[in-house]
């Protein structure tokens, strides 16, 4: 393997790196002295100075566009775990604002928040909204994404926190 694709690959592990790079805020010197790659660390610089350029390049791609402008966001209070086979089957219960697998969460059945978009979302509108929550201090119970639609799951007390957060992330 060439150092090139060696430090491309290191990249790959680092999203962090990877969005540093697209994002143009990189020492590329200091960046290479943290990778684990054994070349010398100029030419792993040099690797990334060119891996980041051709980042630059595919920036301008119609790929990498929101499609997340005009979701609408709203707040649902009082949620909680619950089975999703009842969930689905019980008239009593709400339906679930999110069910993953064997597990979902639906109001009226706790003390957590949802935060829920609707409209045209995609797995890197979530990416965003859990990285803004991250910065926010606002831990996420849970989290989810189809086309049409994303949600988290917040403690209740973050409820105000979480909804700026998901809509500061989808304008933007």
């Amino acid at each position: 393997m060439t150092v090139a694709e060696e430090t491309r690959a290191a990249v790959r592990e680092r999203p962090f790196l990877y969005d540093a790079l697209r994002a143009g805020v990189v020492n590329y010197a200091a960046a290479a002295a943290t990778l684990d790659i054994d070349a010398d660390r100029d030419a792993v610089a040099t690797a990334l100075r060119r891996f980041a350029n051709e980042l630059d390049e595919r920036a301008g791609s119609d790929a990498d566009a929101p499609a997340d402008a005009g979701a609408r966001v709203r707040m649902e209070r009082g949620v909680g775990a619950v089975d999703p086979v009842d969930a689905a089957g019980d008239d009593e219960t709400a339906e679930p604002v999110l069910a993953v697998g064997s597990s979902a969460y639906a109001a009226g059945a706790g003390d957590a928040t949802a935060v829920v978009a609707a409209g045209d979302v995609d797995p890197r509108a979530l990416e965003r909204v859990l990285g803004r929550l991250r910065v926010a201090g606002v831990a996420v119970d849970a989290a989810g994404v189809t086309p049409t639609g994303l949600a988290v799951v917040v403690g209740g007390r973050a409820g105000a926190d979480a909804l700026r957060a998901v809509e500061a992330a989808l304008d933007g």
